[in-house]
């Protein structure tokens, strides 16, 4: 299992290496591709529509054709499309290879969670991967900056490549997937039943809430600080912790849903105040106290529902349990679609953009509305999968 936890965690890590190196280096790349902000945020916008599109068809193929060779293939498209982006500094360019990688990563992530589920992974397992595809993002943020300060424009793309190469070879020397169980019919479980389920609906907001707008946050606070008057590898390494922290947080949600689930609900509550709050700190931005502090608080906040979120989806649907973390990930890919481009508009229209924290700190205070029960999130068994 050791072998298959490796190769499954790298997985996620080149996953979440691809969702925000390019905006680690935003205004470098818009200065190299003679483009606004607005534009480069669309780098991440087009890799996420197509992460979007593929998350329930990704994890129907993961269900009937299995997470590893699924895994593998996925890497595979995520490195032909980084070579890709190396050819030219053209926007064009930029934004068809994107989509491209995004189809990778929408086949990838899922099948790095099934991956686990399926050797028999822990939801502590679970949250140990969900953190190092957090905590890749975060690597992304602290080492591309670095990295086009020698190479430039190429430091993206290079760099991902690069991950996502050592990825293919650890999931490769992993175990076969394992044979699917008599309940899962190959993938096979109609999309519709899945759309009906309200319980998926609140998993998924949850989910959004934490890992979607951490997402959009991450792609732009490198921006935000270096406006404040930070230095970039100042500004990087704080913006990392947005997302590097899930690394240990994600874990903590899976071991506490472990350990007690009567609790999960209550602390899902105090993570979604928690990285509101932690929002609102990084828009002060200044002193550099306060936007550590906000970053910290964002990074922990944000890891805690990954676990919880995709063992209950999991459990809701064992008839098709790839695809139904799929549904819940398109929340989140969604917001990171839309909200990705709207807060680098907002650096576009005020000298700041601070504004534009303020707002995602109020998005993410919404989701305290719709937050799961014990019983979404599989605290409590269930006779069978529900349809409302």
């Amino acid at each position: 299992m050791k072998l298959a936890v490796i190769g499954a965690c790298l997985l996620g890590s080149a996953t979440g290496w691809n969702i925000s190196n390019t905006g680690a280096v935003a205004e470098p790349l818009a200065s190299a591709y003679g483009v606004g902000l607005p534009t480069v945020g669309l780098f991440t916008t087009a890799l996420f529509v197509s992460h979007l599109v593929m998350q329930i068809p990704g994890g129907r193929a993961s269900d009937r054709f299995g997470p590893r060779r699924m895994g593998l293939a996925g890497l595979s498209l995520i490195a032909v499309a980084n070579a890709g982006a190396l050819i030219a500094s053209d926007p064009a360019l930029a934004i068809g290879t994107r989509g491209l990688m995004g189809l990778g990563t929408g086949v990838t992530f899922v099948a790095g969670v099934d991956y686990i589920r399926a050797v028999g992974g822990s939801p502590a397992v679970q949250g140990l991967y969900g953190g190092l595809a957090m905590g890749g993002g975060g690597f992304a943020i602290a080492i591309v900056p670095q990295v086009e300060s020698w190479i430039g424009w190429r430091a993206p793309f290079l760099t991902a490549l690069v991950v996502a190469g050592a990825a293919f070879l650890a999931l490769f020397a992993g175990p076969a997937d394992p044979r699917r169980q008599p309940h899962v019919h190959d993938g096979s479980a109609a999309p519709g039943s899945i759309f009906r389920d309200v319980r998926l609906y609140r998993l998924a907001a949850t989910f959004a809430g934490g890992f979607g707008l951490s997402v959009v946050l991450g792609n732009w606070v490198v921006t935000l600080l270096v406006r404040a008057g930070e230095s970039k590898g100042t500004a990087g390494a704080i913006g990392a912790l947005t997302l590097l922290l899930g690394i240990f947080s994600r874990p903590l949600g899976g071991w506490i849903l472990r350990r007690r689930p009567d609790l999960m609900p209550t602390v899902l509550g105090a993570s979604v105040a928690a990285g509101a709050a932690g929002t609102l700190l990084l828009a002060v931005a200044e002193p550099l106290p306060v936007a550590l502090a906000g970053a910290v608080v964002v990074g922990v906040a944000a890891g805690i529902p990954f676990a919880p979120t995709f063992t209950g989806a999991a459990r809701a649907r064992p008839e098709a349990p790839a695809t139904a973390v799929g549904f819940v990930n398109c929340a989140a890919a969604l917001v990171i679609v839309i909200g990705t481009p709207l807060l680098g508009l907002a650096f576009s229209l005020t000298e700041s953009g601070r504004i534009g924290f303020v707002v995602v700190a109020a998005l993410w205070a919404v989701v305290l509305l719709v937050l799961p029960s014990g019983r979404d999130l599989g605290a409590a068994p269930t006779a069978a999968p529900e349809s409302r």
